[in-house]
């Protein structure tokens, strides 16, 4: 099944599961309880730390749910704050890191490149979570829209929709929709 957040960030070939953290997993959790899905691959958007450049794909199998104010010291948790899918989906290995806030210091969040962590998606770390409860195979493929800085949302908006387009392209291209 692909599944994609929700409102300005839709597909016609995939469910939405909302927007952030708490509505992805308990819209995918109710997902799972009456139709639990094979396999799940998400698709969305995400803004880059710097490594990779705007309309790049990343796909990835692990996701990390880390704030900025752990880069400096000023938090902790005891959660398992990286998770991994075992599936075979997917090619690359870049860590997408999910928070219900958008990253707007490009100085703080580059240096989540030191721990392998590429990009920040609000919905992946959900993703994850629900899957490995309910033994599903997940993997996500995301397009570049902005980086991290002061300028996220206004990059955003302006390269959403052909970002929006280019990932279509891309699933089609790789046949993973029709």
């Amino acid at each position: 099944m692909i599944v994609c957040a929700g409102r300005n960030e839709t597909f016609n070939f995939a469910k939405e599961m909302g927007v952030g953290l708490v509505e992805t997993a308990i819209n995918l959790t109710r997902q799972c309880l009456f139709d639990k899905p094979d396999f799940l691959l998400f698709i969305g958007t995400a803004g880059s730390y710097g490594n990779h450049k705007i309309f790049d794909i990343v796909e990835s199998k692990r996701a990390a749910n880390i704030e900025l104010s752990f880069l400096e010291d000023n938090s902790y948790t005891p959660l398992d704050n990286v998770l991994e899918s075992e599936n075979k989906m997917v090619r690359n290995d870049t860590i997408i890191n999910s928070s219900n806030y958008i990253s707007k210091n490009f100085e703080l969040s580059k240096n989540f490149n030191e721990y392998g962590i590429g990009a920040e998606n609000m919905e992946f770390y959900s993703i994850l979570q629900v899957a490995k409860e309910f033994e599903i195979p997940v993997a996500g493929i995301f397009i570049i829209t902005n980086y991290t800085n002061e300028n996220a949302h206004e990059e955003f908006m302006k390269n959403h929709k052909e970002a929006m387009k280019k990932l279509t392209s891309y699933l089609l291209e790789k046949q993973i929709i029709k």
